[in-house]
């Protein structure tokens, strides 16, 4: 029996307004695909979304949606997260939005461990704005804001969230759609702050302008790029070179989750519990 996605989408908003090939679409599905094995209320879910190709993402779910100003995905979902830590709120950003304008606000949301699940899709190129660099841009390709070749060193998003304090960090690539839907579930089930670098193909505004060939073929050069976790730790230093690591790369659980201790800090401020000290998080 097919599966329904019609049930999870605003189908009014079809066909979506990515480009043919685009990664966005295979991400979204492995979304409702994850949502479904989970058995989410719709009503019960917010997806979140700023400015980009990405930012798109929150029109077709038919579910609770923001769609935010640039960079300010995680602030938002923040807020509505502790207004309502029992729904389940996910964002959506990109490399430009997520690590960029918003780099510090994802740096925060890691940090503080609140209960959010942030999908970063990595194309590596600011894509709706016309191929401005981005955080991820691989160094020697060209964009419009490095026309001789971009020098800026690159960002690994998921030692950015490491480094950060997130508690639950996995990469995976869009040519995996199965291997994606099963790291949403698992992310999604983590009680802290999940992180999913996502690479997906921008073979418009990153591919064609670097003579990367059609959609297959940035697909074929993100598949070159990655390699699963247990393999890469094998490898070599210099075969780890310009590789990526898949797969859930951190999961801890020894962290206390943000929004429990600000139930306390409620409990405190109304005399109901005593003040948080040191101790507590001895």
């Amino acid at each position: 029996m097919a599966f329904n996605y019609d049930e999870y989408l605003r189908t009014d908003k079809m066909p979506t307004l990515w480009c043919w090939g685009c990664g966005d679409g295979v991400i979204l599905k492995a979304f409702i695909r994850a949502v479904d094995k989970l058995g989410w209320n719709m009503d019960d879910v917010c997806v979140v979304s700023g400015i980009g190709c990405s930012g798109r993402f929150s029109s077709y779910i038919n579910c609770n949606t923001v769609h935010t100003t640039h960079g300010r995905v995680v602030a938002y979902a923040t807020g509505i997260k502790l207004a309502n830590p029992d729904k389940h709120v996910v964002m959506v950003t990109g490399d430009g939005d997520g690590l960029a304008i918003g780099g510090n606000h994802t740096i925060h949301g890691c940090r503080r461990n609140i209960d959010l699940n942030h999908i970063l899709i990595n194309n590596f190129i600011y894509g709706l704005t016309n191929s401005q660099t981005s955080p991820t841009t691989p160094q020697g390709m060209w964009t419009v804001t490095m026309q001789y070749g971009n020098i800026d060193p690159t960002f690994d998003a998921c030692k950015l969230a490491e480094g950060a304090g997130a508690t639950f960090i996995a990469r995976e690539a869009v040519t995996e759609p199965k291997r994606l839907e099963k790291m949403f579930v698992k992310g999604f089930q983590h009680k802290g702050y999940s992180f999913f670098d996502v690479f997906s193909n921008c073979h418009i505004n990153l591919g064609r302008k670097n003579k990367m060939g059609e959609a297959m073929d940035n697909l074929a050069w993100i598949d070159e790029r990655t390699v699963g976790k247990k393999k890469f730790d094998n490898m070599s230093e210099e075969d780890q070179k310009d590789k990526f690591p898949t797969g859930v790369l951190v999961e801890k659980t020894d962290q206390k989750e943000y929004c429990e201790l600000y139930d306390r800090v409620i409990e405190a401020a109304q005399g109901k519990a005593p003040k948080i000290t040191r101790k507590d998080f001895e």
